[in-house]
């Protein structure tokens, strides 16, 4: 499990990022539910997901509508099978808006950097 835990911040509101390998639906929700043995995510206003698996594409957005389909693309362009990436989000206070999907695309990218440069 790589996790980035200060990814970026937009008006008060702040995004990690996580991810790791994942075979099944399963194991994609025991992922999230580990991360959220962590306070700290638990406590977090949103953890959107999306994992490409054998079986199909799967996704959650956690109240953020819209967020997992981004993931998802995301994924889909990268080729990135069987990998799940978590992007958490505390609400600051600001609506972002249209904005809150550049932020969960740049928090993609990040962590997709990362795994390049590991």
């Amino acid at each position: 499990m790589k996790i980035i835990p200060n990814a970026l911040t937009d008006r008060g509101s702040k995004y990690a990022v996580s991810g790791g390998p994942v075979a099944s639906v399963e194991e994609a929700k025991a992922f999230v539910k580990t991360l959220c043995r962590n306070k700290k995510f638990a406590k977090a206003t949103h953890n959107t997901w999306a994992v490409l698996l054998p079986g199909g594409p799967v996704k959650n957005d956690d109240g953020e509508a819209g967020a997992g389909l981004v993931i998802l693309r995301m994924l889909e362009r990268e080729g990135l099978q069987g990998h799940i990436i978590v992007v958490t989000r505390w609400f600051g206070g600001v609506h972002l808006g249209g904005d809150r999907f550049r932020r969960v695309q740049d928090a993609v990218w990040i962590y997709l950097g990362e795994m390049g440069d590991g």
